[in-house]
């Protein structure tokens, strides 16, 4: 169930379901170590940030599969930049 609520809030948008996740688990606070890393990726890259926190895992890290999750995310930050930059041209 709390996979589906995180899909769910992450359709909303990343820095909404990257900040409940913050505020009501502690899958943030198991990824990172400290609060300025996190917070950093919330204001500037919250796809990878997002996709990171999705991927790690307590005991292993982020692993095969999950590295790959994270490139997605730095492709959706790297594309919402590049969107925006094209618009305003």
């Amino acid at each position: 169930m709390g996979c589906c609520v995180f899909a769910a809030t992450a359709a909303i948008g990343p820095r909404v379901a990257l900040v409940l996740a913050w505020l009501f688990t502690n899958v943030v606070d198991r990824a990172f170590t400290g609060r300025v890393l996190p917070f950093l990726g919330l204001l500037f890259v919250p796809w990878t940030t997002l996709a990171y926190v999705f991927a790690y895992a307590p005991v292993v890290g982020v692993r095969g599969i999950g590295w790959f999750v994270v490139l997605i995310g730095l492709l959706l930050d790297m594309s919402s930049y590049g969107g925006g930059a094209r618009s305003r041209r």
